[in-house]
C-alpha cells in the first residue's frame, strides 16, 4: 500500500529581494525590511527565520527546503509520496495582482528545484495570484506545463470568500484542466484576545476553513461549479464537520436569511475532501462519520511544529477503522484526488513496492 501525505509545505533556502523583483518602492537594508515583504534570515546551515519586514514570522529548519532531510523523515514515517505546497505567507494576495504574479513565479520555480531530487516522491503544488483570475489561470497553466501537479490557494482574499465571482472563475478553470485544489487557511483575524496562546492558529484557522466551506455551500458556488472539481480542505475542514447539523437546522428554520442555496449544507458533503490533521481519534471518527471514508485523506502539515509526527500515526492507530478504510485514508483517496493511480498501482520502481 502506498502512503500519500497531501498536506506538507516548503520554504526555499533563499529567494530574491521581493521588493526589487516586484518593483515596489522602499527597499532598504535586509531584503523586505522596509516594505513588509517576506525574507529569510539565515542563522546556520540548518536554521533560519522567515521575516516579514522587521518582524519575526516563523523559525524554520532545513526540512523546509532540503530534499534529503524530507526523504529521511518520510522513510522514517512510512510515507511514500508527499504533496509539497507553498507556505501561505507567500501568497501575496494583499498586493497588486502584477506583484503577486511575479512572487508566484519565483516561488513556483523554486518549488520545482526543491522537488527535483525525487520526482517520484515529491509532488509540487503551485501558488497563483488569486486576486487576478486571468493571471491566476495563466500561471496555473504555466506551472502544469513545468511539472506542478496541483495548486494550493488561500481560503479568502480580504473580504472576498470562495464564492467570489473571480475565484469561481479560477475554480472552473481548475475543473476544466482536471487540477486538484488544496485550500489552506491564511490571514486569520487578529485581536488582543487572539494574540495569546497562538489562538489565531488554534481558533482562527478552524473558523476560517469552516467559513470558506460555508461560502461554497450557502453562497451557491457548488451549484455553479462542476462536480468534477477536486477540492481538499486543510485541517480536517476546520470546525465545519462538527456543525453540519447546526447549519442544516439554520437553513431549514431561517430560509429568509440562510436559505440562499437550493440545498442545505449537508447536501454538498460529497463535493470536497478534507485531510486528517485533527490529532485525536474522536475527531477523526467524527470526520469519517460525517464525510465518509472516501472523502478523508492523510495530511500532516509537515514540517511545522503543529504538524503530526510520525505522519499517519493517528490513522494507523485508529481503532474504529477497518483495513479497507485505513487504506483509503492513507493513500487510495489521495491517489484518486491527485489522479496518480498509475503511479501508485505497482509501477516498477515505485517507493514501497
Amino acid at each position: 500500500m502506498t502512503t500519500i501525505d497531501v498536506h506538507s509545505h516548503y520554504v526555499p533556502r533563499g529567494w530574491p529581494d521581493l521588493a526589487a523583483a516586484t518593483g515596489s518602492a522602499g527597499a532598504a537594508g535586509a531584503a523586505g525590511s522596509a516594505t513588509g515583504w517576506p525574507w529569510l534570515r539565515a542563522e546556520s546551515e540548518r536554521d533560519a527565520t522567515i521575516m516579514i519586514g522587521s518582524r519575526q514570522f516563523r523559525r524554520i529548519r532545513s526540512d523546509s527546503w532540503d530534499a534529503e532531510t524530507r526523504l529521511a523523515d518520510m522513510d522514517a514515517d512510512g510515507v511514500d509520496i508527499q504533496v509539497v505546497s507553498p507556505t501561505p505567507v507567500f501568497f501575496s494576495y494583499t498586493r497588486p495582482g502584477d506583484q503577486a504574479l511575479k512572487v508566484a513565479r519565483i516561488f513556483n520555480d523554486l518549488a520545482l528545484e526543491i522537488c527535483a531530487p525525487a520526482p517520484d516522491r515529491f509532488l509540487p503544488f503551485c501558488q497563483v495570484p488569486l486576486q487576478d483570475p486571468d493571471a491566476a489561470c495563466a500561471e496555473l497553466d504555466r506551472c502544469l506545463a513545468a511539472g506542478h501537479v496541483g495548486v494550493e490557494i488561500g481560503n479568502h482574499i480580504g473580504d472576498r470568500d470562495l464564492d467570489d465571482e473571480g475565484i469561481i472563475t479560477f475554480l472552473q478553470h481548475c475543473a476544466q484542466a482536471g487540477v486538484p485544489v488544496f485550500v489552506h487557511p491564511w490571514d486569520m483575524p487578529s485581536s488582543p484576545r487572539l494574540d495569546r496562546w497562538m489562538a489565531q492558529w488554534l481558533i482562527g484557522m478552524p473558523a476560517e476553513t469552516h467559513l470558506s466551506i460555508l461560502a461554497l455551500t450557502l453562497g451557491g458556488a457548488f451549484d455553479r461549479l462542476p462536480a468534477s472539481l477536486r477540492l481538499c480542505f486543510a485541517h480536517g475542514g476546520g470546525s465545519f464537520p462538527f456543525w453540519v447539523g447546526r447549519m442544516d437546522n439554520a437553513w431549514h428554520r431561517r430560509p429568509d436569511v440562510v436559505g440562499t442555496s437550493p440545498h442545505p449544507p449537508s447536501h454538498y458533503l460529497d463535493r470536497f475532501s478534507v485531510d486528517t490533521v485533527v490529532f485525536d481519534e474522536r475527531a477523526l471518527r467524527l470526520l469519517v462519520d460525517t464525510m465518509g471514508s472516501e472523502r478523508v485523506m492523510l495530511g500532516s502539515d509537515y514540517p511545522y511544529p503543529f504538524g503530526e509526527r510520525p505522519v499517519g500515526d493517528l490513522v494507523r492507530r485508529a481503532s474504529f477503522l477497518d483495513q479497507p478504510a485505513r487504506q483509503r485514508l492513507l493513500g487510495e483517496n489521495a491517489a484518486a484526488f491527485l489522479n496518480h493511480t498509475s503511479r501508485t498501482a505497482g509501477t516498477p520502481g515505485m517507493p514501497g513496492k
